[in-house]
């Protein structure tokens, strides 16, 4: 009896384990981010104060500041900046050395996630060695005819549980268009291969 009390003790305590902690990993790492962002960006504390004279933080704030610079900027480059200026700009921009390549690197990277021409969107098997090892990635550029590599193509592979990754140039031939979605192979890579493939 008091074996077959343990086992279900057990037993309701994996299941329980399986779907409380993805649940509250991702509920955390969501309100850690807002909440860091939040404080950030919270510039209430500049102008006002409470009752004891300490600066006063209002939650929420900081997200709405973000949330209305990025709508406002959207505006303002859609309908009011035109392409003379974008490219007056992204010359000045370029004019400075580490702006330059920090901007130009996040520019990039942001537009291939939300960007009209999205990077991560074509996964790849690529063989790694004579013995059949293949790694997961994502094809970010197939002409690299520009630096003199015509058979050589750009392969992006994220690292499983990270934000970060590897950028790889291999030969054309030994790369092999997945037939999955791309949320699906990231899904599949990022997981440590445990999800994507249902």
């Amino acid at each position: 009896m008091l074996s077959k009390l343990i086992r279900a003790f057990l037993n309701y305590l994996i299941k329980g384990t399986l779907v409380v902690v993805p649940l509250a990993g991702a509920i955390f790492l969501i309100v850690w981010i807002v909440a860091s962002v939040d404080s950030a960006l919270n510039l209430t504390g500049l102008f006002l104060e409470d009752e004891t004279g300490h600066p006063l933080y209002i939650p929420g704030i900081g997200i709405l500041t973000v949330i209305l610079i990025l709508v406002v900027a959207g505006i303002v480059f859609t309908n009011f900046v035109t392409d003379p200026i974008k490219h007056w700009l992204n010359n000045q921009i370029n004019r400075i050395p580490l702006l330059n390549t920090l901007y130009s690197s996040i520019k990039d990277f942001t537009e291939a996630f939300v960007g009209d021409a999205k990077k991560f969107n074509v996964p790849v098997l690529v063989k790694v060695n004579e013995i059949g090892v293949s790694k997961i990635g994502f094809l970010t550029q197939s002409d690299l005819s520009k630096i003199n590599l015509t058979d050589e193509v750009v392969v992006y592979f994220p690292y499983s549980y990270s934000f970060a990754g590897q950028v790889v140039v291999v030969k054309s031939s030994l790369v092999t268009k997945l037939d999955m979605s791309a949320t699906d192979a990231m899904k599949l890579v990022v997981s440590g291969g445990v999800s994507g493939l249902e």
